[in-house]
């Protein structure tokens, strides 16, 4: 089976090589996953690097020299990009259209999940459960690349993702819509039984290791759990966003 955790040297044609040519690509509105910068890199240039990616919330990973030769290319100039294999969208556009759609909000946050087989999983489930958008974190969660995208069955080419510099002003975005935020959280005082889920809605989902991130739990509108008969530590992320999934499209489809 192949190891999805093994890092793959990405593809020449993958990349965006060299100072002038990231700063085209992104002035150019090409859509790229993350820009690595050598952590020695200095110049006016690198500086226009920093600001926008910044603009446009693109994450750098400063990375020492060999990482970038690593790549197998000598003319980087100690910058490379990675062009983004799925594209992202705006998170205000997103909720507009939805609206405007006629169809009631439903969408889903990740908060430090890394395991791309989880994301990957999570994803193939949100689309077949009717989310319009994941969000997801700008850093800290696992990159959406190719193999992200072969353990979702291609979900994540078909659902929208809308990539934010903060969890927290997200979260501020969705109240200012009128979109309640609902956060997963093992000891919850209610079930997801116990939600009304056919109001405009999102749903946080933390990973197994390190949960939601405190402040982020405390602008939430109410935390959830989901019930469970034998006592374990916690479920899989992926199963259990499955489950909270379920039972918002069970609400939204086949109950009146």
């Amino acid at each position: 089976m192949k190891n999805f955790r093994q890092q793959q040297r990405p593809k020449k044609s993958s990349l965006v090589i060299g100072r002038k040519a990231v700063i085209d690509a992104i002035r150019s509105g090409q859509q790229l996953d993350r820009i690595y910068l050598d952590t020695k890199a200095l110049g006016a240039d690198i500086n226009e690097i920093k600001g926008l990616a910044t603009q446009h919330t693109i994450p750098i990973n400063y990375v020492p020299v060999a990482k970038l030769n690593g790549f197998n290319i000598t003319d980087h100039e100690g910058c490379v990009a990675m062009i983004a294999k799925v594209q992202y969208h705006d998170l205000q556009e997103i909720i507009s259209f939805v609206v405007e759609s006629g169809e009631t909000p439903l969408f889903l946050m990740l908060d430090s999940i890394t395991d791309i087989r989880n994301i990957g999983g999570i994803a193939r489930t949100a689309f077949c459960c009717g989310v319009h958008a994941i969000i997801i974190p700008d850093k800290g969660i696992g990159a959406l690349n190719e193999d992200a995208i072969l353990t979702s069955a291609g979900a994540l080419e078909k659902i929208p993702v809308c990539r934010v510099n903060s969890l927290m002003k997200a979260v501020d975005e969705l109240h200012l819509n009128g979109i309640k935020v609902f956060a997963s959280e093992m000891t919850a005082a209610k079930n997801i039984s116990e939600i009304d889920f056919k109001e405009p809605c999102a749903i946080i989902m933390g990973s197994e290791e390190k949960g939601i991130y405190p402040a982020l739990l405390k602008i939430c509108d109410e935390k959830i759990k989901i019930p469970m008969k034998g006592d374990f530590e916690s479920l899989n992320v992926s199963v259990a966003t499955g489950m909270i999934l379920y039972e918002v499209m069970r609400q939204r489809m086949f109950v009146d």
